[in-house]
């Protein structure tokens, strides 16, 4: 497990060789392999360069610096597709909006749902996500931290 600290507190990476397999705002590794796909248990083999330098740049000030860390999570074809989609946003939407970019307009819950699945924080930036009425939502690592990676990335 590769931890940085960043002004939101330690921020916690378990990867297979340059893959993103689980990250999140927490030191317990147990927390982390809890999000990973059965599947994928037992392969965390960690190039950290790579990944240490994009949290680096990222909490520098070059949020885009993430965009090539490569990410490996399991579900299903939704899912997938979805964390995919979440990989392109640059800049907050609506989770109804999500769910268009999506290709369903109507799997608004489906779209809450892959952001509430997303084992990737930061590098699959559902911290980008917010409710139709512009308020923050949910965030696994707590609102604090997602109201400040925010600000952040506005920066």
């Amino acid at each position: 497990m590769l931890t940085v600290d960043t002004p939101y507190g330690p921020f916690s990476v378990l990867a297979d060789g340059p893959a993103v397999l689980a990250a999140g705002f927490t030191t317990d590794e147990e927390e982390l392999w809890r999000l990973v796909h059965p599947s994928l248990h037992g392969s965390a083999r960690a190039d950290g360069k790579p990944i240490r330098e994009a949290l680096g740049a990222y909490f520098g000030g070059a949020v885009e610096a993430i965009d090539a860390v490569e990410v490996r999570q399991t579900g299903g074809p939704f899912l997938g597709h979805a964390w995919k989609v979440l990989r392109e946003v640059r800049e907050p939407i609506t989770y109804t909006r999500f769910a268009e970019l999506a290709g369903n307009p109507r799997a608004v819950r489906a779209a809450a749902s892959a952001c509430a699945r997303n084992a990737a924080a930061l590098f699959v930036p559902c911290h980008r996500v917010l409710r139709t009425d512009g308020s923050l939502g949910g965030y696994r690592w707590g609102l604090d931290v997602k109201r400040g990676l925010l600000a952040h990335e506005q920066k």
